[in-house]
């Protein structure tokens, strides 16, 4: 039983700052980068003290939960070849975090970025997630946005076993990042050698409040996993699935920017919401272990995860020093300046548009594989493994409004006087925008032009498809520095496409139309800005209502979205391992080489002149990436480990797209590459586009007590040799249809969009420990502490030669969880902390923009009682809070200048009890 409950985990645990290597349950294919030997995972695993009992048998006191989870990744971390991290489930069906993001942003170097409260993008060393790749089970993932970036969002943490955060690469790891790989592993049913069933529950609260009519502040999820083997542990079978329908409420300010009035900054308009978001998941994982002789393990392996995640926006948009071409004014005099910024005055002739948006963004995924293993008696070891993945993904975005009448110079006007502090803004309006007979659905500022547009339908298909092919074979050599060859193939077939849907809201000509009283909701509050209630309403009403009036837009700007990419990946790998003794020290590790070759295509409309022009475009290139990993082993619980490698990460898919804009440009002589006119000029995507590429070393101190803690010094450098940034550069338009206008001469043109520059390098240190207070006494047993901090340093060019930032970078990033586990009780206490970074947000229509994150900390807590015997035995209770000092994210255009902010979100705490039980 003792390993039962070391390593039968299906959940994260809280505090995933356990800090290791992969855990015992990881799915390791053949030809992953860990040697571990049953001999030093039983030695890993806890010791047992023997105790005597009333009828004599000694029976083991079994170390389990939170502390058998870190003594689990301390002792994998440890015997790891490869500089890694890892978090680890406690226990079958106990899950404190909302998802597998929420954990592994607890690990030391790592952070995420919260989008609705929740984690659901993850930086590694520094760096966002364009530069990280994710696996599920040793393969390649589809994505659920418009670049490879995984949104951990979409997992539930339920159904996965563990996590492990690769830092550097070794030759057999395939589909490797430039800064990480996170592998995300499910369970292994003929590891756990023993039945399990498991199930949980738990009912959540916001305390911000239900803050939009229909929406709920309690919510709830519930669990299931089955475990077990047949056939004399020949055959193994495990199942989890997870259901969430859960509510996140937020509070939010968001200004426009800010104006120029006679050399200080003005508000020039905000766009404050309340938005509600039900986020409904159902995962489920299968896995099939058949083992038909010693020799020989058949894997087959399904996840399926149902995404629906609904969210009502409602607020109002009040154009304010940038609303002079809409007539409004501001007074003079009427308001006080500080550091160069006003905060406070007052704007006369406002017209405000009142907002009641919609955005729902489903997705299915789906994924699994095949895998045949085969390891002989005579050291030659050999597997192939099948792999796919799949994403089909719909964004559906509906912008509504309404206002006092139609056009800047319609309706009733507002003086709304404001103030600003570091929060953002609030107002003081003399409108009632709460009053239906005020209040009428039409177009305020006249956004349409000629067109009456009362709001705007988009709707985003997205299909995402890899195939992975895989084959390996080793030979294990006796005797030897070299202790094993590894060759393998692998070929990667990915297709992903967009496909735009867009319409303009009209009212089949007239300029507005009324409020329909029956589809009329409860008034939303926004008076936490001073603004009073709004009126509220569901556009997706009136869209079935026939009250809009869907029109489609034909612009170029719509199929200018859309792209199709394809992509095949030929990797072949050569690996050959370590293990020498030297005196009193082993050195281990392996050295090896990975050659890719890429071949990408896109394909699409582009735009010459104006004209629509079916083109496909791309290229052909490799990639040679040796590397290295050495670990020096001393008896005394000392290993020094020291790594290094090229590495890759390929660019992102949407910044392939071959739709370009361009034209003949027969004025600008001094920006054409030929110095002549008529010359080609556009912009748009860059099929061309190369990966970004660093040379890296790593440098390692570790310190293990025991089988339970360990403190770790780690020290990186990257010189970044290929980094991508947009700029204009020279650009081959052969294949490209020449526009009507005067013949240029030369192909050979100028493109603004993605392209490769010159990099920079990338540094730091990271400072790691996972320490049981029983090494200094043992009045402390069950006393400890996990976590670390790190420090990174960027000094990368943009295509101008500046040093610019980077997206996700944060210079400083810490976290630590203080835990307690005894007796069956279990208190924990997690911060985690990251400095100021440049955010990835998502506009309307899906187009990423980015903006200057203040430094945020976030505190989580909980409490929890595991029963032992009994007519209880098996059940575990917890209660826990999340975000206890309810901090906010916020935004700001410099850091130089706090009062100027651009977002100011509010989550509210959230608290959670629950229960799991096993049978």
């Amino acid at each position: 039983m003792r390993r039962i409950f070391v390593r039968s985990c299906s959940l994260i645990a809280l505090g995933a700052g356990a800090f290791g290597a992969a855990p015992l349950l990881a799915q390791t294919l053949p030809g992953d980068p860990v040697n571990t030997t049953e001999e030093e995972i039983e030695n890993a695993e806890s010791v047992p003290t023997e105790v005597p009992q009333d009828d004599g048998v000694i029976s083991p006191i079994v170390v389990q939960g939170f502390r058998a989870a870190l003594e689990t990744s301390v002792a994998e971390k440890r015997n790891s070849e490869l500089i890694l991290e890892s978090v680890t489930a406690e226990d079958i069906g106990k899950l404190p975090d909302s998802s597998i993001g929420e954990s592994i942003a607890r690990l030391p170097g790592v952070t995420s970025q919260r989008l609705n409260g929740r984690a659901n993008v993850i930086s590694i060393r520094g760096l966002g997630p364009d530069f990280s790749q994710t696996l599920l089970n040793g393969r390649e993932q589809t994505s659920t946005g418009d670049a490879r970036a995984v949104e951990f969002d979409q997992y539930p943490a339920e159904v996965v076993n563990q996590v492990v955060v690769y830092k550097t690469p070794s030759a057999s790891l395939v589909g490797q990042g430039l800064v990480g790989t996170i592998d995300v592993r499910t369970i292994r049913p003929l590891e756990a050698k023993e039945r399990v069933f498991a199930i949980g529950a738990r009912g959540s609260y916001a305390d911000i409040g239900a803050l939009n009519s229909g929406s709920k502040d309690t919510g709830y999820r519930v669990n299931a996993t089955y475990v077990d083997q047949f056939a004399d542990d020949s055959l193994g079978l495990a199942l989890s699935a997870s259901y969430v329908d859960e509510p996140y409420q937020l509070q939010e300010y968001n200004a426009w920017g800010y104006a120029d009035q006679n050399g200080d900054a003005l508000l020039g308009g905000a766009k404050p919401y309340v938005t509600s978001t039900t986020l409904k998941r159902f995962g489920t994982t299968g896995t099939l272990q058949y083992r038909p002789a010693d020799e020989w393990m058949v894997t087959l392996d399904a996840f399926y995860s149902n995404f629906d995640d609904d969210q009502i926006k409602r607020g109002i948009e009040l154009p304010l020093g940038f609303g002079g071409g809409f007539g409004v004014s501001f007074v003079p005099n009427s308001g006080a300046v500080t550091d160069g910024t006003y905060t406070s005055g007052t704007f006369q002739n406002v017209r405000g548009v009142i907002r009641n948006d919609v955005f729902n963004r489903k997705a299915d995924l789906y994924s699994g594989g095949l895998n045949v293993n085969y390891e002989g008696d005579d050291g030659w070891n050999f597997f192939a493994d099948f792999g796919y993945s799949r994403t089909d993904r719909n964004e559906l975005s509906i912008e509504s409004y309404s206002g006092t009448g139609y056009g800047p110079t319609g309706g009733a006007a507002d003086t709304i006087g404001f103030t600003l502090d570091e929060t953002g803004a609030t107002f003081s309006p003399t409108l009632n925008y709460s009053d239906p007979n005020l209040i009428v659905l039409t177009d305020p500022l006249g956004w349409g032009g000629n067109r009456v547009q009362g709001g705007y339908y988009n709707n985003r298909i997205v299909k995402d498809e890899l195939k992975q092919y895989r084959i390996e074979v080793s030979k294990e050599i006796e005797d030897s520095f070299i202790s094993a060859v590894t060759f393998g193939l692998n070929y990667t077939d990915r297709d992903k496409s967009l496909t735009p849907d867009e319409f303009f809201i009209t009212f089949g000509g007239a300029q507005s139309a009324p409020l329909p009283s029956n589809l009329l909701r409860d008034p939303t509050d926004l008076t936490y800005l001073g603004l009073g209630p709004i009126v509220s309403y569901d556009p997706r009403d009136l869209i079935d209502s026939g009250v809009y009036t869907l029109e489609r837009n034909t612009s170029n700007d719509v199929p200018a979205k859309a792209y199709r990419i394809a992509e095949n990946l030929m990797t072949m790998y050569l690996q050959g391992n370590i293990d020498q003794t030297f005196g009193s020290a082993v050195l281990t590790g392996n050295f090896g080489v990975q050659a890719i070759n890429t071949v990408q295509k896109s394909s699409g409309l582009a735009f010459a002149g104006g004209q629509q022009v079916a083109v496909t475009a791309g290229a052909s290139y490799w990639d040679v990436l040796p590397s290295v990993n050495l670990s020096l082993r001393f008896d005394s619980g000392f290993v020094i480990r020291a790594a290094a490698a090229r590495e890759i990460m390929r660019p992102r898919l949407d910044d392939l797209r071959v739709a370009i804009s361009y034209g003949i440009d027969n004025t600008n002589a001094a920006l054409s590459p030929t110095g002549q006119i008529p010359f080609l000029n556009g912009g748009g995507g860059n099929p061309e586009l190369r990966p970004y590429r660093a040379n890296a070393v790593d440098l390692n101190f570790e310190k293990y007590f025991g089988t339970s803690g360990v403190i770790a010094l780690q020290l990186f450098y990257k010189d970044v040799k290929s980094f991508i940034d947009t700029a204009p550069f020279t650009f081959d338009y052969s294949g490209f249809p020449l526009p009507a206008g005067p013949v240029p001469a030369t192909r050979i043109g100028l493109l603004n969009a993605p392209t490769n520059t010159g990099g920079g390098n990338l540094y730091g240190a990271e400072l790691s420990a996972t320490v049981p207070f029983n090494i200094a006494t043992e009045a402390l047993e069950g006393f400890g502490v996990t976590g670390g901090v790190g420090y990174t340093k960027t000094e990368i060019e943009n295509a101008q030669g500046t040093v610019t930032q980077i997206p996700g970078y944060s210079e400083w990033v810490a976290n630590g969880t203080l835990y307690f586990e005894k007796y069956g009780f279990n208190a924990r206490g997690s911060v985690r902390y990251r400095s100021e970074f440049l955010g990835d947000f998502t506009g309307f229509g899906g187009s990423p923009t980015r903006r200057i994150a203040l430094g945020e900390t976030i505190i989580d807590a909980q409490i929890g009682y595991d029963f032992d015997g009994g007519t209880l035995d098996g059940l575990s209770v917890y209660l826990q809070g999340q975000n206890l000092t309810d901090t906010p994210f916020r935004s700001v255009t410099s850091s130089e200048n706090p009062l100027q902010v651009l977002d100011y979100q509010l989550y509210g705490r959230r608290f959670l009890a629950g229960f799991t039980y096993r049978f």
